[in-house]
């Protein structure tokens, strides 16, 4: 942690802020940068917060109303992550509350009688509601002196999840003229944070950039072959453990839920089609830890939120790095070893480009800004597609896309530095076969035709042709049709084979095509299987002198608790906490406190019936 003179200069109110830290939240230090970012929110700075998921972004604009004792606004995008984080808080007797379609008339009226009596420390709103109700009315009346933005790279165009409503924040300016305003998001390149301070029209904003290396992570890029039994033997790997499975269209997480429901898993669906209630008996599950798997569309993954989520696995491509970096960022939140895998095919980046061009022609935006949207999109797949083929660091590559270097040749945690992944042998000579056979049937049929013909299939469609008459009939037969698909999507990601437009594209040359077939250029391709994964150091370091059995018990005392409360199991104490108590094995109260993430509250309301289970499992353990 950077000295006090440099986070404030007042050793007086240093000290407070440690205090408080300690006293609600159980830490004794702060993590990157969050002390620089609660300065300026204390004295009444603009600042632009980019910290990763799990970085601490929210203890930023948590901590400085407790020692103001006034009220903040807090502007989040879901209803489901302003409830986390009030159970979260409430859980260390935190005042907080959130306004929302959700509550009752009733719990509505009893929000703003204690918003009204300045009882409150932080509020949750989300954009449309704090525009379309009277409370800016109310607050008006109440000394609000911050407005925190959470999720803000949703304000700028040039982000990866832009949302209309975002650009209605920078009028607040005009109503509430004494406030500092802090835009906190997980995901901003350099220019996205340039368009957040300014769409929100930020006074000489200070900009705290944290590392966006997560190293807990282990990042894998697999070569999707049979989805189902990659996705099982994926999920295989992290059995009893909080999974995520990401898909991109609603009707295949239903699909896939079912599918590994009736293979043994019990896996529920969650995307913006399912009814309310549905979603929400999932989302309580899940975060109550009586569902340890999710099949969730990538639009509603903020929704989901649980901080011992062990792995995050998508079965297609992300639309983007920005997407991707927040979607793989549930995983491992409580800084514990985790996995993110990403089942990729290159036939993933033509059907997002559909979706784009769709999406944008169906939106109501002039012709010049939909085109400029989606030229900015396809720009953002294109880096996404570099990101899943690149022979090269998973964590050098996100970093530097967010525009910090990093430094180590070999992090020793992703499948290219652990040595999975496997460059197909003569590739040069497999690519010249597939490129012949597009020459041979006259770039005239699409990727599984073209496939058939080299694979020796005996289809009416080639007999109708005469393709079996030609010298690259069968040519590739040892390889499987989906295999044969892949490598001649490869071809096309790498733009050594090109691909025309429309509803049924065809697959033809370019002029790279005819530099390998004269062996005037050398081709890389995956091998399209995955070696045995090597388990990560970082898994082994965070179980050490960890008493598994104590750890377990400890999980299901949690969970028991949880259900009680009807509140989610990490807000009562995440696993490094629990994994924590397991290793130290505490005695007395004072050595409890000891522990990561045991505060005043905790200690009180849990500290009797821990020390009593560690007393317990010592004697069972003689």
């Amino acid at each position: 942690m950077p000295p006090s003179s440099q986070v404030n200069g007042n050793k007086s109110l240093t000290s407070e802020i440690h205090q408080t830290l300690l006293r609600w939240w159980g830490f004794d230090t702060f993590r990157p940068l969050q002390a620089e970012a609660i300065s300026a929110a204390i004295h009444g700075r603009d600042s632009v917060v980019v910290l990763p998921t799990g970085g601490g972004k929210s203890l930023c604009y948590q901590l400085p109303p407790l020692l103001s004792q006034t009220t903040d606004i807090i502007i989040s995008p879901l209803v489901s992550l302003m409830k986390d984080q009030v159970d979260s808080l409430e859980a260390i007797g935190y005042p907080a509350a959130a306004i929302h379609s959700g509550l009752s008339v009733n719990e509505r009226r009893k929000t703003y009688q204690r918003l009204r009596s300045g009882v409150l420390r932080l509020l949750f709103i989300a954009p449309e509601r704090l525009f379309n109700s009277n409370l800016i009315e109310t607050l008006s009346h109440l000394q609000i002196q911050r407005f925190a933005i959470d999720e803000a790279h949703c304000i700028s165009q040039w982000g990866h999840d832009f949302r209309p409503e975002y650009r209605q924040l920078s009028t607040l300016r005009e109503h509430f003229p004494q406030a500092s305003f802090h835009a906190y998001t997980a995901t901003a390149t350099p220019p996205v944070r340039s368009d957040i301070a300014e769409q929100l029209h930020l006074k000489n904003p200070e900009i705290f950039v944290g590392t966006f290396d997560r190293p807990n992570l282990t990042y894998r890029v697999i070569q999707r072959t049979n989805r189902t039994t990659q996705i099982l033997e994926i999920l295989g790997r992290h059995s009893k453990e909080a999974s995520i499975v990401y898909c991109i269209s609603r009707r295949e997480t239903e699909r896939l839920a079912k599918h590994l429901t009736a293979s043994g898993l019990l896996a529920h669906p969650y995307h913006a089609g399912l009814d309310p209630k549905k979603r929400h008996r999932t989302q309580e599950a899940f975060a109550k830890e009586s569902l340890d798997i999710v099949v969730a569309t990538v639009a509603f993954g903020m929704g989901i939120d649980r901080s011992n989520v062990r792995l995050v696995l998508h079965t297609g491509l992300p639309k983007s790095l920005e997407a991707y970096q927040q979607e793989t960022g549930r995983a491992g939140r409580d800084g514990l070893a985790a996995e993110c895998a990403l089942l990729y095919s290159p036939a993933d980046v033509f059907s997002w480009e559909a979706l784009i061009r769709r999406g944008a022609e169906s939106s109501e935006l002039p012709e010049a800004e939909s085109q400029q949207l989606i030229d900015s999109q396809i720009v953002q797949l294109q880096r996404m597609r570099r990101y899943a083929q690149a022979a090269r660091c998973r964590h050098a590559f996100l970093s530097e896309h967010f525009g910090q270097p990093y430094g180590i040749s070999n992090c020793k945690n992703c499948d290219v530095c652990l040595g999975e992944t496997t460059n197909l042998a003569d590739s040069n000579t497999v690519a010249q076969k597939i490129i012949s056979c597009v020459a041979r049937v006259g770039e005239r049929f699409g990727v599984r035709h073209l496939c058939e013909v080299l694979r020796g299939a005996q289809t009416a469609p080639i007999q109708r042709h005469g393709h079996h008459c030609l010298s690259t009939y069968g040519i590739l037969k040892n390889f499987d049709q989906r295999m044969c698909e892949n490598l001649v999507h490869q071809l096309l990601d790498q733009e050594y084979l090109s691909r025309s437009h429309g509803d049924r594209p065809v697959v033809m040359l370019n002029e790279k095509s005819w530099e390998i077939l004269r062996n005037q250029r050398d081709v890389t391709l995956l091998e399209p299987r995955l070696k045995n994964p090597i388990g990560s150091q970082k898994d082994s370091d965070d179980w050490d002198q960890v008493d598994r059995k104590l750890f377990d018990h400890l999980r299901q005392w949690r969970r028991k608790i949880a259900d009680e409360r009807g509140k989610p199991a990490w807000t009562i104490l995440d696993d490094r906490a629990l994994r924590s108590i397991a290793r130290e094995k505490p005695t007395t109260s004072a050595s409890l406190l000891n522990c990561r993430g045991i505060g005043e509250k905790r200690l009180a309301d849990h500290g009797a019936a821990i020390l009593k289970m560690i007393k317990q499992h010592n004697l069972e353990s003689e």
